[in-house]
């Protein structure tokens, strides 16, 4: 089908995952252009925009009343208005309620386009001295202990470099399933804080990491990075 030329444009638009230099030249340009920014927490955007010195309409956009929004959201794009969808940090659509919306647009043949721009996942993936060639992203466990060690195992299959992110109240129960699953000498990676002031990469054998995390104040969200195939232990642990 050919695009409707009376249509706006859904863009995706990728916001810092911590410092707020890694916006891109063109994110600030399409953010200062669009009629309306479709966003995770107005709050949190607000925040943003203002430092920009950008004032736009905000849409919330969430779990809880996406099948709401979309119909909404949709509606304007068909109607010529161009909208720019960010997440609270990073890039919109992994492990959020964005994909729906992208997919409803693409659906109805509204043009998508997708900014490059800041990911939590790839920033700790290429500092976590894991492989990098191939990997496998699982977003967020599974909250049970059985399906989360089930999914574990699952991805274990592949022998590829395993990112997925984690929250401080459970990092070491995932830390002792993760031991189960892969052996206490696999190499593991915990990044946090990526981009701040505090920013850690936290890596060694899974039993190690389990010990330094066990003696010590957890805070911040975690990016988890574990491959099966590394099993040798780490000389010297780092925590930068």
């Amino acid at each position: 089908m050919n695009k409707n030329i009376n249509n706006g444009t859904l863009f995706v638009v990728p916001t810092p995952i911590g410092n707020l230099e890694d916006i891109t030249l063109r994110a600030i340009r399409i953010l200062q252009e669009v009629d309306t920014v479709v966003c995770e927490d107005t709050r949190q955007t607000i925040k943003l925009l203002s430092h920009l010195k950008i004032s736009k309409p905000l849409i919330s956009f969430y779990t809880q009343n996406q099948l709401k929004r979309i119909p909404q959201i949709v509606s304007m794009l068909e109607n010529g208005k161009n909208i720019a969808l960010v997440s609270d940090c990073g890039t919109p659509a992994i492990s959020d309620p964005g994909y729906y919306l992208i997919k409803e647009a693409l659906d109805k043949n509204i043009t998508v386009v997708p900014l490059p721009g800041a990911c939590a996942l790839i920033t700790a993936l290429v500092g976590s001295g894991l492989t990098t060639d191939s990997f496998v992203f699982l977003g967020f466990l599974k909250k049970k202990a059985g399906k989360m060690k089930k999914e574990l195992e699952q991805a274990k299959q592949v022998e590829k470099t395993i990112v997925f992110y984690e929250s401080p109240h459970r990092i070491l129960k995932t830390l002792e399933i993760c031991k189960e699953v892969f052996g206490e000498q696999t190499k593991i990676v915990l990044a946090r804080e990526l981009t701040k002031k505090f920013e850690e990469f936290i890596r060694g054998t899974i039993k190690e990491v389990f010990d330094i995390m066990s003696n010590r104040e957890i805070l911040g969200e975690f990016i988890v990075l574990v491959n099966p195939a590394q099993t040798n232990s780490v000389e010297n642990i780092s925590e930068n």
